[in-house]
């Protein structure tokens, strides 16, 4: 038999598991409901942030994100900086007119690490991230692309799409070789 102590360290520790496991789902929901809300008159769409990031290098992925409390589309680009080297940039265009507002380089080591990830993905694609968010909207009526993102998938590159409709979030997947 076990002691109340026990028992009571038990429930303890589950119900800290379970606050651990629940928090962050209802956290991510609560930002899914914040960006829908936000995109709702948003009149700029990921594939022309995606055509307007261009100038500043190739594009490796694309998302409307909520920064700071304010609506932003941000795409990381690759750009050969002169020397040999290619820079990460992060343009970050006006969710209403789609115009590029700032393109800086990316500096931070989980940004950088995530890009890095992108650029071997793109590395085997011979679809623009462009071509597949198009692709996915006109296979998904009713639905905007909110992101796009690459990844190589047993030694292939897809696109992961995340899509909008209303309230309604969906992921399709499109080949990218």
């Amino acid at each position: 038999m076990m002691s109340r102590a026990i028992r009571a360290m038990l429930i303890i520790a589950a119900s800290g598991f379970w606050s651990a496991v629940v928090a962050p789902a209802w956290a991510e929901g609560g930002e899914t409901a914040a960006l829908a809300a936000a995109l709702k008159d948003t009149t700029a769409t990921l594939q022309g942030g995606l055509k307007a990031s261009e100038r500043e290098g190739t594009p490796i992925s694309a998302k409307f994100e909520i920064e700071n409390g304010k609506l932003q589309l941000s795409v990381y680009t690759m750009k050969d900086d002169g020397f040999m080297r290619e820079a990460v940039m992060e343009v970050v265009a006006d969710p209403q007119t789609g115009a590029i507002a700032k393109a800086e380089k990316i500096t931070d080591a989980e940004d950088l690490k995530a890009a890095t990830s992108q650029n071997a993905a793109m590395a085997k694609a011979k679809v623009p991230l462009l071509a597949a968010a198009e692709t996915a909207v006109k296979a998904n009526a009713g639905f905007r692309a909110v992101s796009v993102y690459p990844q190589l998938r047993d030694g292939h590159a897809v696109a992961e799409v995340t899509l909008l409709q209303g309230s309604t979030f969906k992921k399709v997947t499109e080949r990218l070789d």
